[in-house]
């Protein structure tokens, strides 16, 4: 996983905890549940990405790398 990959999962995850926490601040249930969408992509983001990681260092001790 790259550092950017990272820190865009990282900031769309934010992102969505502050939608979320405006939308209930304020009562929008739209905007209340577009951070929580908003925050479960970047998680299904994140996990893709470990596990992406996790393959690549297994790979790395098949192979010596």
């Amino acid at each position: 996983m790259g550092v950017g990959d990272k820190f865009s999962n990282k900031a769309e995850e934010l992102g969505g905890r502050a939608k979320e926490s405006a939308g209930a601040a304020s009562g929008d249930r739209d905007l209340q549940a577009e951070g929580q969408a908003d925050q479960g992509s970047a998680n299904v983001k994140q996990g893709a990405e470990k596990l992406k990681d996790k393959a690549n260092r297994a790979a790395d001790k098949l192979t010596g790398g």
